[in-house]
């Protein structure tokens, strides 16, 4: 009886896995929720309110450097009717600006991922990024509800 209760979710887990995979918006909030975390690391140690951290930092620079290389194929489509996204309807709209936005995104990350190691380098490489992923929020990027 345990082992079928087990057998059955796990399974169900399985499932449940792999649709996330499949599912674009799944995986944009899971990045998004990453890179979120990272950039609040990063940010508390520029300004000082946690110690510099190679391995936070380190992490933060693969979190984003997964985004950017998955990003431009997780908007394929409008989300439909009743799906809860930030997105704006302009992602689809302006397409290829929003494709230039990611690149840019990618291309800060891969110039400055290597510029952190110190956390005066941090203080300068930080704000490229973080400017570089602002700049498509603030287009694209429905505001948070409160």
């Amino acid at each position: 009886m345990i082992r079928n209760i087990l057998t059955i979710a796990v399974v169900g887990f399985a499932v449940t896995a792999v649709m996330a995979q499949s599912d674009p918006l799944s995986q944009r909030k899971a990045l998004m929720k990453g890179n979120l975390e990272g950039a609040q690391n990063v940010s508390k140690m520029v300004r000082g309110e946690n110690p510099f951290d190679p391995a936070k930092v380190n992490a933060a620079f693969v979190q984003w450097t997964e985004t950017a290389q998955k990003l431009p194929t997780l908007f394929p489509e409008p989300p439909t009717p009743g799906q809860e996204t930030r997105a704006l309807p302009k992602v689809w709209e302006s397409k290829a600006d929003f494709e230039t936005k990611i690149a840019a995104f990618a291309k800060a990350v891969a110039e400055n991922k290597d510029k952190a190691s110190t956390l005066e380098e941090l203080k300068v490489a930080f704000p490229n990024v973080s400017n570089a992923c602002n700049n498509c929020h603030e287009t694209y990027r429905r505001p948070q509800q409160r």
